[in-house]
């Protein structure tokens, strides 16, 4: 058969399974929307290409299979580097498909040319570079083996528009890639030894992930802290992998999370780091966290182990095999003096809810969403105060079911991860959390909510600021609150008519509560203005630098 690159990449593609690809085109990528628009594949016109790549990262985040973004050259691929570079640090399977000036214009700026290869290097679990039309046999698969397997990563393939046009002759397609079974995780002794370190401990403590999101292995983690009744904490990343009503969950830990859990932390002699990265807002000062403890670390990425902590034990592969191992050779244990120490410290330092039914109440108004959607719905955020409140608060059951940015810690986020998730979802309910200036950095993407009418509504805490940067001025800057009050107050309900969306606004509403059951009872798209007090803070909170046991604010002085 003979086919044009544009031809054969949009045929693999569709071989690959891919059904739905969000981007914009422009004239380097021409060629590839051309032989789209001949196939079964559903286009999402986003209206921004960093919109389309978090609309990708919906989907993958929400499927665990790489989600597909496009975009021509030159701006087209720079608006998809913050998107890219979120998906990097959070693990995200995702495929970034640009386009590219002609092979021999590459390296005189011509119009629309920039070094995408060179620029998301950094940025990339892999890149390439397609220079004959052949090759996209073999690397259009191949892009999906890396983003998928192993740690889940983002993939740039950068395509001259000459290779799309150039016309190979071939017989046979390659095979699609599909996921197969990581690789056993260790040899046994490896595995006896961390039953050894569990059994003879008397104060452990499982710390989870987002590696168990990607693995799948939140049913296996559950099921060895159960059994040996072990303390579990999450990373911001892990929410969902354990009930939040489980007597063992200790919560959030870090930055943010609860005191309980960073204290009960400062005490373990065992730690079990599993799918995680030892990120700074989940340790606080590195050198302090859990100094008592012995740490047993297992994931997937061999460059992880050692990075941060030195461990005492370590085991490089598929966490999700190991729980398996570990759950069958565990014996069961009570634990009753360490649970009874853990009841004490909860009970000693509890995480602390408003002193008011104000509805407007940020943590009240997190838990009246919670009650109004049910156990089913999909979370999303933005990043900012309300960010942190809602990953403090939220009763999320399920992992795949909270979507937030991790590491990156991206602004702009949340409604178009939300338009990406209710497209691969369209059954659930999708919510967008969101803050003033986070909803401000994407807004332009009502229009392509509004365009496919998607299941999706978005609650923006509005308080005029950049709120975590107020509290930190506030706390750390001798309160010189500079450059993160807005002025100018948009009327997002009135905005959101404007792009033919319901919107509400819950400013002297006399039933908040009411107005936020009637915007999430009817199907579609949606937007609800709800005014906070500029004032809220986020605590308790570890200071810049500090140990987690030096958390300020939320404290009950006993």
């Amino acid at each position: 058969m003979k086919l044009s690159g544009a031809e054969v990449v949009i045929a693999l593609l569709t071989r690959q399974g891919i059904k739905i690809i969000a981007g914009i085109p422009g004239g380097s990528n021409l060629p590839i929307y051309d032989a789209m628009g001949k196939s079964d594949i559903r286009h999402i016109l986003a209206r921004h290409e960093q919109g389309a790549g978090f609309i990708a990262q919906g989907m993958a985040r929400t499927t665990g299979r790489a989600g597909v973004c496009m975009a021509t050259s030159g701006p087209g691929a720079t608006n998809l580097l913050t998107p890219i570079a979120d998906a990097k640090l959070d693990s995200i399977p995702l495929v970034a498909i640009t386009g590219q000036v002609p092979g021999p214009m590459i390296g005189t700026d011509a119009f629309q040319e920039v070094d995408t290869y060179g620029l998301t290097l950094p940025i990339t679990k892999h890149n390439f570079l397609v220079r004959r039309a052949a090759e996209l046999l073999q690397v259009i698969p191949k892009a999906f083996e890396i983003a998928e397997s192993g740690r889940p990563g983002p993939v740039v393939i950068d395509i001259p528009k000459d290779v799309q046009l150039e016309e190979v002759e071939f017989d046979q397609w390659p095979e699609p890639w599909t996921p197969k079974p990581e690789a056993a995780p260790c040899e046994p002794a490896k595995i006896d030894r961390i039953v050894d370190m569990i059994q003879q401990s008397k104060r452990p403590v499982l710390y989870m992930g987002g590696g168990i999101v990607a693995a799948g292995a939140a049913a296996e983690l559950q099921a060895l802290a159960r059994r040996n009744s072990i303390p579990v904490t999450s990373t911001l990343m892990g929410l969902g992998c354990m009930p939040p009503d489980d007597p063992l969950y200790l919560g959030m830990l870090g930055m943010h999370g609860t005191r309980y859990c960073n204290l009960i932390l400062e005490e373990c002699d065992l730690l079990l780091a599993f799918g995680v990265r030892f990120d700074d807002r989940a340790t606080g000062k590195a050198k302090e966290f859990c100094k008592h403890a012995s740490i047993i670390h297992i994931d997937i990425d061999p460059s992880e182990i050692d990075k941060i902590k030195p461990t005492h034990l370590s085991i490089t592969g598929d966490v999700g095999a190991a729980l398996r191992d570990l759950v069958r050779l565990v014996k069961p244990d009570e634990r009753q003096q360490w649970q009874a120490r853990v009841a004490e410290l909860k009970n000693k330092h509890p995480f602390i809810m408003p002193n008011t039914d104000d509805p407007l109440q940020p943590l009240n108004l997190i838990r009246h969403i919670s009650n109004l959607v049910g156990p089913e719905a999909i979370i999303t955020t933005d990043v900012g105060q309300h960010q942190m409140w809602t990953a403090q608060v939220y009763p999320l059951r399920y992992p795949r079911q909270w979507l937030t940015s991790g590491g990156l810690g991206t602004m702009g986020f949340g409604m178009p991860a939300a338009i990406g998730a209710a497209l691969a979802n369209p059954g659930k309910r999708v919510v967008c959390i969101s803050g003033d200036g986070s909803f401000l950095m994407n807004i332009q993407e009502l229009a392509t909510m509004a365009e496919h009418d998607l299941n999706v509504t978005t609650i923006i805490m509005q308080n005029n600021h950049l709120g975590l940067v107020r509290q930190q001025q506030e706390l750390f800057y001798n309160r010189n609150i500079f450059a993160s009050r807005f002025e100018a107050r948009p009327d997002f309900a009135a905005i959101a008519r404007g792009f033919g969306i319901r919107g509400f606004d819950l400013t002297g509403d006399r039933d908040p509560v009411g107005t936020l059951d009637k915007a999430l009872a009817d199907r579609g798209p949606c937007v609800v203005n709800a005014p906070i007090h500029y004032a809220e803070n986020v605590f308790p909170m570890v200071p810049p630098g500090a140990a987690n046991r030096d958390m300020i604010g939320g404290k009950i002085h006993v």
